[in-house]
């Protein structure tokens, strides 16, 4: 599948979503500012973004056709390239929005397959990608098909097209079972590498994306594992042996979760959260400053529980502290006033979490010291519960 965006001219885009039972306008507003980080990193400039109030998406264009007139008249007048829809469209949906504004039409699960795209590195994470988008566009085939007939006239054009449309379904099926067994393949040689380092306690890094997870790796293991300020700066595991007072361990940093995650996509990389699954202590990574917090929390124990990585120790380890008085205070607010807001807001934290938690800015270095104690501390603890009769030397 060819890159979305193109690394040329910034293509500019307008975000499209909806209110309905299940989501609300404020839920709406959270999930249309992430679509447009992701569109952002993806390298398209987003110019507007369109809501509508409907019972349930509408099975021929998503939204109703009155907006989607609307849509269409600021589409032509402002010469929009691409319109990114927050929901999953169906192959209908996608060929019959195409037909009416005549301009590329994404939605939220292609756009963030594009972007994996982009960042993999290594060939586990482009095979991860690859399965994930023929995976994606197995059942959307026929309206790629359907398309091409009407670029190119419809007479003459239906039987071969038919045939065409067998022939590229066996192909993406022959390729999907290739890229599982490629993946098969992947899995037993980092399995064979894992039970090389299994005398050692592993700590894994989890959380959202973009909260300081590679940043933090960085700070731990004093290496230079890529950390941006976008969405899946990370995709592939990186593992880097740490020592603290003379004791060691293995620090693993994963994949970013996020909200309405690909399905397929979560499947193929759950060989890569394998370090997740695999780990003695998870170090959960909260962007203590974002507004969204408490449910990007909610996102991340979800994934845990389908990866059966629930269960385990963990650490909040709450990051980006310095950016909270940045967000939320100006300049005139009593220091004293400042004090108790956030302790009120970490006390509430404290209760949430279900276990011991930490407050750091691994940018500013703040509380570092603290957070090593409390991690070293549970190693240590790992480590006397895993060999009782002996000390270990490494």
């Amino acid at each position: 599948m060819k890159d979305l965006l193109k690394e040329t001219k910034a293509e500019t885009a307008i975000l499209v979503g909806l209110i309905y039972k299940e989501q609300t306008e404020e839920k709406l507003d959270e999930y249309l500012d992430e679509l447009e980080f992701l569109a952002k990193t993806a390298g398209a400039t987003v110019l507007k973004k369109f809501k509508q109030k409907l019972q349930s998406p509408d099975k021929r264009y998503f939204v109703g056709s009155g907006k989607l007139e609307e849509i269409k008249e600021y589409v032509d007048f402002k010469g929009v390239d691409l319109v990114i829809f927050d929901d999953d469209l169906t192959p209908t949906q996608t060929f019959n929005i195409e037909k009416e504004l005549e301009v590329k039409i994404v939605d939220r699960s292609f756009l963030i397959l594009d972007i994996f795209a982009r960042r993999a590195q290594t060939a586990q994470a482009k095979t991860q990608v690859e399965l994930a988008q023929m995976q994606y566009l197995l059942p959307r085939l026929k309206g790629l098909w359907t398309h091409l007939e009407r670029q190119r006239g419809g007479i003459g054009m239906r039987g071969p097209g038919e045939k065409e449309i067998e022939t590229d379904r066996r192909i993406v099926n022959r390729t999907i079972s290739n890229l599982k067994a490629k993946l098969v393949s992947i899995d037993k040689q980092n399995q064979t590498r894992r039970k090389n380092r299994h005398q050692m306690i592993r700590v894994a890094l989890v959380g959202y994306t973009n909260v300081g997870k590679s940043t933090l790796m960085n700070l731990m293991s004093k290496s230079e594992v890529f950390a941006e300020n976008k969405l899946f700066a990370t995709l592939d595991t990186t593992v880097r042996k740490v020592v603290f007072d003379n004791t060691p361990f293995l620090l693993s940093d994963t994949v970013g979760f996020i909200r309405k995650l690909p399905h397929s996509l979560i499947e193929s990389f759950k060989s890569t959260l394998d370090e997740v699954i695999d780990s003695d202590i998870l170090l959960h990574v909260v962007d203590f400053a974002h507004p969204q917090a408490e449910d990007h929390v909610a996102v991340v124990k979800k994934t845990l529980q389908e990866l059966n990585a629930h269960d385990k120790p963990t650490i909040m380890v709450f990051n980006k502290v310095d950016l909270f008085e940045e967000r939320y205070f100006d300049k005139f607010l009593k220091e004293e006033t400042k004090n108790e807001i956030i302790t009120e807001v970490k006390q509430r934290w404290n209760e949430l979490a279900e276990g011991p938690t930490i407050y750091i800015s691994a940018t500013q270095r703040t509380n570092i010291e603290a957070f090593r104690e409390k991690l070293i501390k549970l190693v240590q603890e790992m480590y006397e519960k895993r060999y009782p009769y002996q000390k270990r030397h490494f």
